[in-house]
């Protein structure tokens, strides 16, 4: 019996770069595997991209969402229901090769790769270059080096979690395969419950990995095969929205792995050190309009965290009274 395979695309305004990646599956390869959905979960777009898909010979189903619930509760809403061996999330902005399916599904059904969860690909732009796309986990002086402008400054010192240090040529393990790309064993998915919806768009195959790190499984990058990513994406076109969604989710994360201590020293950091950073660099940059985004992203990262410090006053108020 073959392999079977469900593919979750979470789309949000990508435009035409859906229904290329569509027709990318579409003509892909299926050798030594048998493609059993593909699901299309639509966070209420408003560019008409999930209408009138041509699916042609794909199995292809639309969930549409009446409000944009993020990346990660999107993904486990595309995956609930699946029954096949393996669950690729993928990217709209991704285009495969004919290839990219069955390599990466042959590499994990290969007896000696039992003990790896997750498979992610080599990703190449549009002039045929080598992404750099693999990551160390981050901890917290990654974040203090990025938000000091040391990494740009002292790359060789203060290297970033993203791992410039290789060339990105080899198959091998890494803690941190790219989410554009991410091909999972369907049972170990369910096993450490999908991805944490708390993480509404960033982070959250950062945490999913992290959790399955910690179950004894590895990750894998795998060179063998290619898929061209255009980058940026969907998330492109909100400059603002990205950053504060970057940001909010590198707080849920730190308070998640680092300790109070160390999470709120980054905490504090990201609120008032990394704004002026980032405004200096936009100013030595010429860009103007980039302040205003900074700005937007800050004002509702205040506001959130205002908000949730909230909740939890009247939840532990809830808890002493009763």
């Amino acid at each position: 019996m073959l392999p079977s395979l469900d593919i979750v695309i979470v789309n949000w305004n990508a435009g035409a770069q859906l229904q290329q990646c569509l027709d990318s599956i579409r003509d892909a390869s299926l050798d030594g595997l048998e493609l059993s959905r593909v699901v299309v979960v639509d966070n209420s777009s408003s560019d008409g991209s999930a209408d009138n898909l041509q699916m042609g010979s794909l199995p292809l189903s639309t969930i549409r969402n009446g409000a944009n619930r993020g990346f990660a509760a999107a993904c486990n809403k595309g995956g609930s229901r699946s029954r096949a061996s393996y669950l690729l999330f993928l990217n709209p902005d991704i285009v495969l090769t004919s290839g990219t399916l069955s390599a990466a599904v042959r590499f994990l059904e290969s007896k000696e790769n039992s003990r790896v969860a997750v498979c992610g690909v080599q990703l190449a732009n549009d002039q045929g270059e080598i992404a750099l796309t693999c990551s160390r986990f981050p901890k917290p002086q990654h974040f203090y080096g990025h938000m000091f402008g040391l990494s740009h400054v002292f790359p060789r010192r203060f290297q970033g979690n993203l791992m410039r240090d290789w060339d990105h040529r080899e198959t091998r393990p890494v803690d941190i395969v790219m989410g554009a790309f991410l091909l999972v064993r369907r049972p170990i998915f369910e096993t450490v419950g999908g991805f944490d919806e708390r993480f509404f768009v960033y982070y959250e195959e950062v945490d999913f990995l992290h959790s399955v790190h910690a179950a004894g499984l590895q990750s894998y990058y795998l060179t063998t095969t290619q898929a061209y990513h255009k980058g940026g994406g969907c998330s492109a076109q909100a400059k603002d929205l990205r950053l504060f969604y970057s940001l909010r989710s590198r707080i849920i994360y730190c308070y998640k792995y680092f300790g109070w201590a160390s999470a709120t020293a980054v905490t504090l950091a990201t609120l008032l050190i990394e704004p002026l950073s980032r405004m200096v660099y936009a100013v030595s940059r010429g860009g103007i309009l980039e302040i205003g985004d900074t700005v937007k992203a800050y004002t509702m990262l205040w506001v959130w965290l205002a908000k949730s410090l909230f909740k939890q006053n009247r939840l532990a108020r809830v808890q002493i009274a009763s």
